[in-house]
């Protein structure tokens, strides 16, 4: 009865914002940083997060227009979170312009390997390497890495578009 008085207070989600979370979720999950090795640094972190936001945009592209949408929701909302985190970490206005358009141009290049990686213009495995490690892996760590990829990929080809954008995946 009161809904008009409290609209504005309240919290509607916004757009990208399932679907980012779903992506964080996926990133955090303890068998990337125990099995597959990836460091569990800011950068192991940052890594495994654009990897799987890459993956996400290229799967997004099959669905034309509306696809695109979401993936501009689902850009906006990466930048949004990037920006707030490292002002928690304490970078001020100067550099934070900077370090952001940085942290956009990598998600921008991994999101153009597994772009061509899906395409098969590219081995599975190297794009794996390049996408979320610095150094050569453990022989064991990437191949768990390769098929875990490999399986959230599959998922996200089988998703559809409105349930990607309510942040389910698989």
């Amino acid at each position: 009865m009161l809904d008009f008085l409290f609209r504005r207070l309240t919290a509607e989600p916004r757009p990208g914002e399932a679907l980012f979370s779903a992506a964080t979720k996926e990133a955090r999950r303890p068998s990337w940083y125990r099995e597959a090795g990836v460091p569990d640094t800011l950068d192991g972190r940052f890594a495994m997060l654009s990897t799987i936001v890459a993956l996400i945009l290229v799967r997004l592209e099959r669905d034309g227009e509306q696809g695109d949408l979401v993936s501009v929701a689902l850009t906006e909302r990466f930048i949004e979170v990037m920006e707030s985190e490292h002002r928690e970490l304490g970078l001020g206005d100067p550099t934070l312009g900077k370090t952001v358009r940085k942290l956009v141009g990598s998600l921008s290049s991994r999101t153009d390997l597994w772009r061509r990686c899906a395409g098969g213009a590219c081995d599975w495995r190297d794009a794996v390497r390049q996408s979320v490690y610095k150094d050569a892996p453990a022989e064991e760590a990437q191949g768990h890495a390769d098929a875990a990829l490999k399986e959230f990929w599959l998922k996200l080809e089988r998703t559809d578009l409105a349930t990607l954008d309510e942040g389910k995946i698989g």
